[in-house]
């Protein structure tokens, strides 16, 4: 007798935790994301000074530069956003967010010295996650030159592969290229929010690489 007391206190209890749980899921919109469960994007902020100045860390540091523009250029982008349009037969943002995308990937590829296969294979990508794979890529390839010598980082190079065959230019071009491409394209967007009506957030600084929590 004792034991089925105890099986039905046990039963009970967790049919109202159950309950609990069921009204919590009914509460809770079915597009709310549990935040916790998010990993945090990289460069919110820039991140600290490396501790030394090499060829390795001057890139990284320059990444980095480039990668917390991005994240405050990107951050809250409408739908309205990302159908800008200039007015002047320029591209519309979503199409130049793309376009940061494949320039992201050249980095990364770069750093990783593995090939960019060209034509640039197509992907369907929410902008949610256009955006969090184009910051992760800058981000990697960041780390990646920080930790590289200077030997290691004077024999990287750009590697193309078109039908199966590769050429590759010296890393120079990385700077004149994809890099100094982004940063340009950047800030086109920061550009066209504002145009929209949305600017970013009047608190980034881009010099201290901080923003201003306000």
């Amino acid at each position: 007798m004792k034991f089925y007391s105890l099986l039905f206190v046990s039963l009970f209890f967790i049919r109202c935790a159950s309950l609990a749980q069921d009204k919590n899921m009914k509460d809770t919109p079915s597009n709310t994301l549990d935040i916790a469960a998010v990993p945090e994007l990289p460069y919110h902020q820039i991140p600290d000074y490396p501790e030394k100045v090499t060829a390795g860390t001057t890139i990284g540091r320059t990444l980095d530069g480039l990668g917390y523009r991005y994240y405050w250029a990107t951050k809250d982008l409408t739908e309205k956003d990302l159908a800008f349009e200039p007015g002047n037969e320029g591209r519309p943002a979503k199409d130049v967010l793309e376009h940061l995308l494949g320039l992201s990937d050249m980095i990364a590829n770069t750093a990783q010295k593995l090939p960019n296969i060209r034509p640039r294979p197509e992907i369907a990508l929410t902008w949610e996650a256009q955006r969090t794979m184009t910051l992760n890529n800058i981000k990697k390839a960041s780390d990646i030159f920080k930790a590289s010598s200077d030997e290691e980082i004077a024999a990287m190079k750009i590697i193309f592969q078109r039908r199966g065959e590769q050429n590759a230019v010296p890393i120079w071009h990385l700077f004149n290229g994809p890099i100094d491409d982004a940063i340009s394209h950047v800030g086109q967007i920061t550009s066209y929010r504002r145009s929209a009506g949305n600017p970013i957030n009047p608190f980034v600084n881009v010099f201290m690489g901080k923003t201003k929590e306000n």
